[in-house]
Parts: structure tokens; sequence; C-alpha cells
């Protein structure tokens, strides 16, 4: 959760929405139609001579639950963001949303304070009447594992004082924890689409009570093709429902999505005034066309640069986000890496070091370019260029995020030139060449404030980091894959590229035990003892080999065959 004070920007409070309207009946309608909430449409006081200063809106101001409010002022949250702001006047009134705004905006409040204040609580006199006490109300669906625990957290925080029960349920850990917590009782559920219809189909996860149903990041979803997933879900909960969407793009398919799905929806557009196209001004965006042999080393002079903070390098496979991370640490750098092939314990533990300091460097793929919030990461880097423009969209967006700054370097490959004029045509980026660079040029030293002193390796007076094997591997008791040994080393396990790859796999230089030392080897005979005295123990028994051809001996036949 983020704990920055949001920067004035035009915020639409208090405008009429047609919530009921006949033309709103149709989410096409909605969408198109004046009636759609837009910030940019809002007026600025300051352009208003002699208009008098109108103080910035507070949580309080929104009829937020007390008990909401406090805690969000516990944690430095007093302002709404744009997004936030227009969200809430129309949430907390139980209608249906479709709220559209860029990355690092403050999309999970927006749909977070109307889930917690609609829930009955264990605090509130109404729960010790309420039949259905225990049986999950609220329902928040996300695409990746990451983001379902960076929201579920969020909830936490801002229901603490009601005393709200969050559940996180999501593939890779052990069934039973989640399942004796949904026995405990509930009050929100926050997971991923398979593991919640796997324990909805065992019985264990009641949907049929659900008052307000969240899809967050609603776009990524359909591109992993969880739209399935999606609508078995939607149909285990009550046609009554609240249901709200949020999604930083709007493609064809989400619009079709909340016709089948949703009652008369509001689409809310934020636009902050430090947002320009679809890009957020604070990111300042380089491209550079790099050569495959020279992109590390461009990697570790950048990574020296004045005043980095946390930086994120993105790749389009796993195996180059393991290699990766195994160079830069082999170079000094305290980096880590969390893909697809790692272990769910291995993933947590590579972020929680990235969140606490311990590694400054994460290579990730595209699994952590959703929704993951991590505070001061001041550069973001694709090491590959990005796939399509909304993929490059959601990349950037880890830095620039809560009104700060950033930086976001993509490395464009001779043979990605085309994929990044699309991805410029598409943004309007007004970066239509890359200029060619290595690791050498002035002006990548000039742009990117690397000391002329800087080499292709981090000084040890430097390497002030811990590291990622001064963070504690959780046990999960992880589904699918077997995990052994405690924290990696640094190198190439740190980055989880050792074993073939997989969090937890046995090592090339020995087999490992649960507490991560060297399994002895004693009880098993040595190569050169189990074949000593064999000879002496036992004649070697003579071999009659005879080469055939065609299934026929080519010794004594083929001579009798000439003859």
């Amino acid at each position: 959760m983020t704990t920055k004070k949001n920067t004035p920007a035009a915020v639409l409070v208090d405008s009429p929405v047609a919530v009921d309207s006949p033309e709103a009946a149709d989410s096409h309608d909605v969408l198109d139609s004046p009636d759609v909430l837009d910030s940019s449409d809002a007026v600025d006081s300051s352009d208003a001579v002699g208009a008098p200063v109108v103080p910035e809106a507070t949580f309080a101001d929104f009829d937020v639950h007390p008990d909401i409010v406090a805690s969000l002022a516990e944690a430095g949250i007093i302002h709404p963001f744009p997004i936030q702001s227009m969200t809430l006047a129309v949430a907390l009134g139980g209608h249906d949303i479709i709220g559209q705004a860029k990355t690092g905006t403050g999309k999970t409040l927006g749909f977070g304070i109307p889930m917690i204040q609609r829930v009955i609580s264990p605090k509130d006199d109404a729960f010790a009447t309420f039949k259905t006490a225990g049986k999950p109300q609220a329902l928040a669906i996300a695409p990746t594992r990451e983001l379902a625990v960076q929201v579920s957290g969020d909830l936490e925080h801002a229901g603490k004082a009601r005393g709200v029960r969050v559940v996180t349920i999501y593939g890779g850990r052990a069934f039973e924890p989640q399942i004796a917590a949904l026995q405990r009782g509930v009050e929100i559920v926050v997971g991923t689409p398979g593991r919640l219809i796997d324990l909805a189909k065992q019985g264990y996860l009641d949907l049929s009570y659900v008052k307000s149903v969240v899809l967050d990041e609603a776009d990524e979803m359909l591109d992993l093709g969880f739209l399935p997933d999606i609508e078995k879900l939607l149909a285990m909960t009550p046609a009554s429902r609240q249901t709200m969407l949020f999604s930083a793009t709007m493609p064809g398919a989400i619009v079709a999505l909340a016709r089948r799905y949703m009652t008369q929806p509001t689409h809310i557009r934020a636009m902050g005034e430090d947002q320009d196209g679809q890009t957020v001004k604070a990111v300042k965006q380089f491209v550079y066309r790099a050569h495959a042999m020279d992109k590390v080393e461009m990697l570790a002079r950048m990574l020296q640069a004045k005043d980095r903070g946390l930086t994120l390098i993105f790749s389009r496979t796993k195996r180059t986000a393991a290699k990766v991370a195994d160079d830069l640490a082999e170079r000094g750098f305290a980096a880590a890496a969390i893909h697809g092939d790692l272990g769910q314990g291995a993933r947590e533990q590579a972020l929680r070091a990235f969140r606490n300091g311990k590694v400054d460097v994460l290579v990730a793929t595209d699994v952590a370019a959703r929704g993951i919030d991590v505070d001061n990461v001041t550069h973001v880097i694709n090491y590959q260029c990005p796939e399509d423009d909304k993929t490059y969209l959601h990349r950037i967006g880890r830095t620039a995020r809560a009104g700060n700054t950033g930086v976001a370097v993509t490395f464009v490959d001779w043979d990605d030139l085309h994929r990044w004029t699309m991805i410029n045509k598409a943004l309007d980026l007004g970066i239509p060449k890359a200029a060619e660079t290595y690791s050498s040029s002035e002006h990548f030293y000039k742009e990117m404030h690397i000391p002329t002193t800087a080499n292709g390796r981090l000084p040890k007076s430097s390497r002030t980091r811990e590291g990622l094997a001064a963070e504690r591997v959780e046990d999960l008791g992880e589904t699918g894959k077997q995990h052994r040994g405690g924290p990696p080393e640094r190198g190439r396990s740190s980055a989880g590229h050792s074993g073939g790859g997989r969090s937890g796999g046995p090592s090339k230089r020995g087999t490992h035990s649960a507490e991560g030392r060297e399994r002895p080897t004693a009880d098993r005979p040595k190569s050169a003892d189990r074949f000593k005295g064999a000879d002496e123990a036992k004649p070697r028994r003579s071999r009659n080999r005879r080469r055939t051809r065609g299934g026929q001996g080519n010794s004594a036949g083929a001579g009798t065959a000439k003859a």
C-alpha cells in the first residue's frame, strides 16, 4: 500500500451520473455516452482569476466509514487519487463500474474501500444476527499470484480497524491453510481463478452470498485465457451482485464482458494532470538499439547511475531472466530473478527481498509487470523489446507511481526494430528510431547520469546490500514442486538458474537434504570401489561379438556367401 501523498490533480467528484437512465442500459452506450465520468473534463479552479482556494478532498468527504479513514490515515493516506475520488461516489451506492486508469494511480483502493465498507464485519452489531456470517461477502479476482497477494495486503490494511477478515487464495501453496482460513470465517476473498474454482468445486468456497465482485487487471485475465474461468466464477455468484471491473486498457473483449455480466455500468476514466496520452509524464523514456553481446555490460554500467533506486529489468523469456540475474550477481550486484520456473516460495522470497531492499535489482518476466506496487522503483529496463504496446505500458508503469518520477529504458535488437515502430506508433511516443548505442557511448553515459569511472563491475565498496540469501524462504507446502533446502546462494542459485532452472531442484554439485546440507554419501560405494577387485572376484566373461549385415552374420557367413 502506498504511503505517498497524492499530488493535486483535476478531479470530478459530484458530477451527475446517469446510472439509471435508459441510455446506460448497454455498456457500449455507457462507454460512448457523454455521461461517462472523465477527470479531464473537470474544471481546474486555479484557472479562474481570483477564485477561492478549494481545500483538497479527503476520504472523509466521501462518507467513507470512520474506521476505514482511520486505517488509511495510520498508513499516511489522507487524500484520494483521481480514480479513487471518482469511483467512491458511485461504488459506495452499489452500482456497477468500469474503472479505467493508468498504472500506478491507485485503482486498488478505488474498489477496495467500497468492498470493505459494504461488508458486515464481526465488529458490527448486525453480525450477531447475520445468517450467513463467515461466508464470503466480497470477491476480488486477480490474474497473477503476486497481484493477488498485493491486493489482499492493501485490503487488510484498509480494513484493519473494521475487523474485516481477508483471505488470499492462489496456487502454489498448500490447500490446507487456505481451507482452514475459509472454515474459520471470512468477509473478503482475494485470489486467482484456478485455485478459486478448485476450492469452489470441492465445496470449501461458497460464493452464493457474495455482494461485490471485482475483476482487477481484466484485460490481462483475458490475455492469459482466463475468460472461461471468470465466467464460471461469476455464475457461482448471485445475479444481484455489484460488479466492478478495473483495467488500464479497454479492448473490445472487455466491453463484451461488461455487456454480458454487468448491469448499467458507469465507465470512469481518470486522467490526472501528470498524465498525457497513455503514459505518465513523470516517466522519462529512452530507447537504445543495443547489441545482444553488449546488453549486460550496458546494464552493469547503467546500474551505477547517480541516484538510482530499486530497478526492475524485464525479459521475454524465463531463461533470459535467470541468465541476466546470474550475470549481474557475478558482477557484484544484488540481483534476483522471478519467473514461472521458480516455485512459489522462491518467487515470494525474491519479491520480499526486493521490497525490503536486500536486493535492488529484480529481473522478471511479465508475471511481475501487472499491478506490482513497490516503493522507490526509479528505473524500469526492458532488456528485450516488449511484444506490444500494452505490455510496454504495464512494464514502465512499475515506476513513477504515487506521484514519483522514474526512468524507463528499452533495449531494441536489430530484429525488433519493426516491433518498436509499432509500439511507438500505437502510443504516440515520439521516438520513432532507436539510437544505436554501446556501453561506451558518450550519450549513454550522459543521459543515464553514469559516472565516467564506472565499468562493468560494481566496486566492492558499493556492495552494501545483503543479497537474496539474507531473505528467508517461507515454507508454503508448495504443490506440484518439491522444494529443498534453505535460501539459495548468491550467483546462479539466487536467480533460480541452477538445478535446471527450477527453485529447489537438485543441484548439479550434489544432493541436498531438507536443511540445505549436502546429504552424506557414506552408505553409497564410490565408483572406484564398486569396480575394485571385480576382476579378482569374478573372471571376465568372454563375449563373441559378430558384426551383422541385414540381420545375418558378417564374418563366416559373408565369406561363405562369397565362396
